[in-house]
């Protein structure tokens, strides 16, 4: 069974979405920009920040349901330069491990929400018993 959630510290969705929906074994989280985020604003126009609140948020949406960057799958990132990846990249690289980096793709988005220049969404598996992602 599906369970549809909204992260109670964001603002409730004006699009007919949810923040978060999970089932039986991963969790997927709608995308993400700064703009979406209270004072995120403040950061729009430095693509390693943005960057950097994004993630943040994310892996405390993660740890709402349950889990953790560690257990992500895939993410999908739109930037509205592709020319700014190397610097994207590098921040994003700040919150995954030992060169564990999840499945990607990374377009350039002519416009994205709010004027940002960064929209990040992932998918996570469930952490569960059988878990053994930690232990390769």
């Amino acid at each position: 069974m599906h369970q549809y959630l909204n992260d109670p510290t964001l603002a409730v969705p004006v699009f007919p979405g949810s923040h978060i929906v999970m089932d039986d074994g991963y969790i997927f989280l709608s995308g993400l920009t700064v703009t979406d985020i209270q004072g995120g604003e403040s950061v729009v126009g430095d693509i390693a920040e943005e960057t950097r609140w994004v993630m943040r948020r994310l892996a405390r949406m993660l740890e709402y349901a349950g889990a953790s960057l560690a257990h992500t799958v895939r993410v999908d990132i739109h930037l509205t330069n592709l020319d700014t990846i190397h610097t994207m990249d590098a921040a994003y690289a700040e919150f995954f491990e030992g060169h564990r980096y999840p499945a990607r793709t990374c377009t350039e988005s002519a416009r994205l929400s709010g004027s940002s220049n960064v929209e990040i969404t992932l998918v996570a598996r469930r952490p569960g018993e059988k878990d053994t992602d930690n232990k390769r």
